[in-house]
């Protein structure tokens, strides 16, 4: 007879009690009941398909959206003593992939990208292992991401068909009822949800309006001057985010930095451990940092773009406030800042007349533009023109949906959290001052606990000491 949960948590992490979520996630799991998990940022998520490898044989299937993110959870899982544990990626090397592939059937913890999994000769490999477990990690990403980049998240339910239906768990922080019935659609089950609020009741919720880019600049600066640290600001652009970093840095002094997918993938780390070390007091980031990052000390989320809906919102002011105590989340928005995730949206989004014209003669298209390559890739896996067609009209109608939320939410005068939690079926706390500030309401960090201190000659006391301060101290 098997352990009691309990039993096996204490054995592995030391724990007595489950964090909320865990236990009945697990209790789904055990029941051999596919499980969409939708816990909140920092509920450890990854606990639940750790331990459910550690009570049941074979091998656990993680896919997993970020290079980064995915060796990050090996080297914890190692250092936990899950030893047999390993990532193939892009990153990975030839000797040491063929090193893990020659040893495939000892592992009991594997991550693949979306993108690994769906090669031919790598999906032939997974098919061969007993798996007692197939984890979409980040599964909000199926909805995010396809079909209009990394479509190859359209392709997992096909794949877990190919690979015998193993019982299956999906983890995300925010999912409304649309982007979850859209999970279970596209991964073919019927899952049991196992949901916790997403509302964070130390997050304070603020909207400030701003006239113009000069306006919304000025106001970045003097935020950044007066709040406690560290903080992340968000940014829809590379360049601005590298921009940024260096001008909050010459201008208040900050230890800034830039994070984005432009970096290599040695600078992307360097920056990561910079800011857990609390080396840095700012990253200017887009929505590439994140992810399984775990720092819990965030003081602050800024938004100095518009995010594209309210369930990438939740995502990245989630990273805010991990140890309980008083953070807040600011929205930056000027007329007008609507058309960046509306021109954004349409990118990489072929129109009709395009996928007409391409289906018809294929061959007369280039192979090196963005949206031919997403048209080749739906053609080569024998998704029909009319398919396609349809595909694209429902994610636009989904993306104007949601962009129209996220209006309302920057535009709301009463409570930012109800109109928050109403996008997720959730009831609001009664609304109080310690809840939110809206666009109409000004910002009083005092009040919100949140402002630097100052000292006696009024200068903001920064956390960084000069080298002699610091030997002084050493020794």
């Amino acid at each position: 007879m098997m352990e009691p949960l309990t039993a096996s948590l204490q054995r592995v992490f030391g724990f007595d009690t489950f964090r909320t979520g865990q236990e009945a996630a697990l209790t789904a799991l055990e029941q051999g009941q596919d499980t969409l998990a939708v816990l909140p940022t920092g509920a450890g998520k990854t606990l639940i398909y750790q331990l459910y490898g550690y009570r049941h044989p074979g091998c656990v299937l993680v896919i997993s959206p970020l290079l980064s993110l995915m060796n990050d959870q090996v080297d914890r899982m190692r250092v936990t003593g899950f030893r047999r544990s390993a990532a193939i990626n892009s990153l990975t090397s030839y000797v040491e992939r063929q090193e893990i592939l020659r040893h495939l059937r000892d592992y009991q913890f594997l991550f693949l990208s979306p993108e690994m999994l769906a090669q031919p000769q790598m999906l032939a490999q997974v098919q061969q292992l007993q798996l007692s477990l197939l984890v979409v990690d980040e599964a909000h990403c199926i909805v995010q991401w396809g079909p209009d980049f990394r479509p190859e998240y359209l392709l997992l339910g096909a794949i877990r068909t190919k690979l015998r239906q193993p019982l299956t768990l999906m983890l995300t922080a925010t999912a409304g009822k649309t982007t979850r019935h859209e999970i279970a659609k596209q991964l073919r089950t019927t899952p049991e949800i196992v949901s916790e609020s997403v509302n964070r009741p130390n997050i304070f919720l603020d909207v400030e309006n701003v006239a113009d880019e000069p306006e919304k600049q000025a106001r970045l600066r003097s935020l950044v001057s007066q709040l406690q640290q560290p903080g992340v600001v968000y940014f829809s652009s590379k360049q601005q985010a590298t921009d940024t970093a260096l001008w909050l840095h010459q201008e208040t002094g900050v230890r800034a930095a830039a994070y984005h997918a432009g970096l290599d993938s040695e600078d992307r780390f360097k920056i990561q451990q910079q800011f857990m070390a609390g080396q840095l007091d700012v990253i200017c980031a887009t929505s590439a940092f994140g992810m399984g990052i775990d720092k819990n000390n965030v003081r602050y989320v800024i938004h100095y773009h518009l995010p594209a809906d309210l369930e990438s919102y939740a995502q990245e002011i989630g990273r805010a406030g991990r140890d309980g105590k008083p953070s807040v989340a600011i929205l930056l928005y000027a007329p007008g800042d609507e058309q960046l995730p509306l021109a954004l949206g349409q990118a990489n989004r072929p129109d009709e007349e395009t996928i007409q014209r391409y289906y018809a003669h294929p061959q007369q298209f280039s192979g090196d533009d963005a949206v031919i390559q997403l048209l080749a890739f739906y053609r080569q896996h024998g998704i029909s023109q009319a398919a396609v067609t349809q595909m694209f009209m429902r994610r636009e109608r989904e993306r104007n949906r949601a962009l129209a939320q996220m209006m309302a939410y920057a535009r709301e005068t009463h409570c930012l959290r109800e109109r928050w939690l109403a996008a997720f079926d959730e009831q609001s706390p009664e609304h109080t001052v310690a809840c939110c500030s809206p666009g109409n309401t000004p910002l009083d960090l005092d009040a919100v606990g949140l402002m630097r201190q100052q000292s006696p000659t009024g200068e903001v006391k920064s956390e960084r000491e000069d080298w002699v301060t610091r030997l002084r101290r050493l020794f």
